[in-house]
């Protein structure tokens, strides 16, 4: 039986490529997602992987990170280098901060450690592929005082200038600006961003909200959009006269 490229077709709206060389752990993580309804394509190299995405309609990447011809940080990094915005988790044993955050920096949208629950990696699963279809119905856009948040471009334009995101630190810092001045602490941008509010996953809220302030900080005049309350949590603020939405 060949052990790459094997594709489950069932009825379902949502394309899922796994890449994953270890496989027992993929044939368990297929068997769940086709039982979600989901079509789900198995690589078990980078390589394969870069074919098949070059080739077909992907909804979500979920990959390992030790495979057989590299690290899978490489290839969500080539992604992003792209342009593509497709969801990527990362499902990897190493669980230290430093590997969370490298893979996070790399763009990937979520990182889930081996070993990891049924129950969770499909709550993980459904959160991502909620994201793009919660930004459909979303108005076109947020104005402020020289700032445009696109949602149906995705883009956030600030005083002339596009700022480079990530789509989850589009989709951060969009929640924030629906909510100008409210504060919300980690575990409710988890929920609310994530799509799910498991204790012991706010590292990930503050990585992202980090790499999305330095952004902003690169330029003067969006510095400050995003602020801590110490204590409690997050806020957006406005810039100085602060145009109709």
């Amino acid at each position: 039986m060949n052990r790459s490229n094997t594709t489950f077709t069932s009825v379902s709206s949502k394309k899922i490529l796994l890449i994953e060389d270890e496989q027992d752990l993929a044939k368990l993580v297929m068997l769940n997602l086709k039982s979600m309804n989901h079509i789900v394509t198995h690589c078990t190299t980078l390589q394969q992987a870069s074919q098949v995405i070059a080739t077909k309609q992907i909804d979500l990447i979920l990959m390992d990170r030790m495979l057989p011809d590299g690290d899978g940080i490489t290839l969500c990094q080539q992604i992003r280098e792209a342009g593509n915005e497709i969801p990527c988790m990362l499902l990897t044993a190493r669980d230290s901060e430093a590997d969370v955050v490298l893979g996070l920096e790399s763009g990937a949208d979520d990182y889930l450690v081996k070993p990891f629950s049924v129950l969770e990696l499909r709550a993980r699963v459904k959160a991502l592929l909620r994201r793009g279809k919660q930004i459909e119905h979303q108005d076109d856009s947020l104005e402020f005082n020289g700032i445009t948040i696109n949602c149906s471009t995705r883009e956030v334009i600030a005083f002339n200038e596009t700022l480079a995101l990530t789509a989850r630190e589009f989709d951060l810092l969009l929640y924030l600006a629906q909510h100008p001045k409210q504060v919300f602490s980690r575990m409710q941008l988890l929920d609310a961003v994530w799509g799910y509010s498991y204790s012991g996953y706010e590292h990930t809220v503050n990585t992202h909200i980090n790499r999305l302030r330095n952004k902003l900080a690169q330029s003067s005049s969006t510095a400050d959009l995003v602020k801590t309350v110490w204590g409690v949590g997050y806020k957006f603020t406005p810039p100085a006269n602060q145009a109709t939405a």
